[in-house]
C-alpha cells in the first residue's frame, strides 16, 4: 500500500472514531439528563440531580464541543491571544521580556511576586479550600493557558487582602528558538497580565473560574512598573498598535479591551 493510500486510511478511521466517540458521549449525556429529569420529577434527590447535570455539562460536554469548533474556525499560528485547554481564545498577549529564565525570576521576586504553584489535585484542593475560607495562599495555581501549543512556563503572582479571590498576576511563556514576532521583533518570552477581581462561573463554560478585570493594559502597566523599579538596569520600549486596539471576551467570557501596544522589556 502506497503512503498516500496509508495516509487517507489513517484519516477515514481516525473520523470513525471520533464518530464513535461522539455517540458514546452523547449516550452518557442522554442517560444523565434523562435520570436526572426522572428524579427531579419524583422530587427525589433534586439538588445532586442538578449538581450532576452541572459537572457533566460544565466540565465534559461545553468542554469538548468548544474543542472540536475552535479547532476548525481558530487559526493555529500566533495571534495576539493565548488560548485555553478548550480551545478558547484567552488572555491577550501584552508583555515582551528579552533576558534569561533566571534574571526573569529574580526581578519578579525582587518586585514582590510570588512564583505561583504547578495545578495539580493538591493545589487545587488547596486553592478551594482558602478561598472558601478567605485564607492566605501567596502561591495560589493559576489555570493553564496556551502559545505555542503549550502551557505558561512561569506564573507570578500579588495576592490581594490575603485572599486568592482577588490578585495581581502575570503568566510568561518561552518563545521558540529562532522565532520572531510579526514585525520582524525578537523577544525571549511572551506575557500576558491580568487582574483577577473575583471568582465565580465562567459564561462559556459554566465551570467556576476567576473573573478579570476589563482593562487588562492597567495590569500590564503595573507588571512593568514593578519590574523596572526591582531592576533599575532594565529598559522599556514600547511598540504603539502592536495589534489594533479592540474589545473582546476571553475564555471565561469576561470583557477585555487593549490599546493594542507591546511593552519589551530588556532585562
Amino acid at each position: 500500500m502506497s503512503a498516500r493510500r496509508k495516509a487517507l486510511a489513517a484519516s477515514k478511521l481516525q473520523v470513525v472514531l471520533r464518530l464513535v466517540y461522539l455517540v458514546l458521549l452523547l449516550s452518557l449525556f442522554e442517560l444523565v439528563y434523562l435520570t436526572a429529569i426522572r428524579r427531579i420529577a419524583r422530587g427525589n434527590g433534586i439538588i445532586i440531580s442538578l449538581l450532576a447535570v452541572w459537572l457533566i455539562t460544565a466540565y465534559i460536554l461545553l468542554p469538548r464541543i468548544h474543542r472540536w469548533f475552535s479547532r476548525i474556525y481558530l487559526p493555529d499560528y500566533f495571534i495576539g491571544r493565548v488560548k485555553t485547554y478548550d480551545g478558547l481564545l484567552g488572555d491577550p498577549i501584552n508583555l515582551a521580556i528579552n533576558g534569561s529564565r533566571k534574571n526573569l525570576v529574580t526581578t519578579m521576586e525582587r518586585a514582590g511576586w510570588t512564583l505561583a504553584e504547578d495545578l495539580n489535585a493538591n493545589s487545587t484542593l488547596k486553592m478551594i479550600y482558602t478561598s472558601v475560607l478567605k485564607k492566605s495562599y501567596p502561591s495560589a495555581p493559576v489555570s493553564s493557558l496556551y502559545l505555542f501549543g503549550n502551557k505558561q512556563d512561569l506564573a507570578f503572582q500579588v495576592e490581594i487582602d490575603n485572599n486568592p479571590h482577588k490578585r495581581h498576576h502575570v503568566r510568561f511563556w518561552k518563545t521558540p528558538k529562532g522565532w520572531w514576532l510579526p514585525g520582524g521583533y525578537k523577544t525571549d518570552w511572551l506575557g500576558a497580565a491580568t487582574y483577577d477581581r473575583s471568582v465565580g462561573f465562567s459564561t462559556l463554560t459554566g465551570q467556576i473560574t476567576h473573573k478579570i478585570a476589563e482593562n487588562v493594559d492597567e495590569e500590564r502597566d503595573f507588571v512593568v512598573s514593578t519590574m523596572l523599579k526591582a531592576n533599575p538596569a532594565a529598559k522599556k520600549t514600547v511598540i504603539k498598535h502592536f495589534t489594533s486596539g479592540y474589545h473582546d471576551k476571553n475564555g471565561g467570557g469576561d470583557r477585555i479591551y487593549t490599546d493594542g501596544a507591546l511593552p519589551f522589556i530588556d532585562l
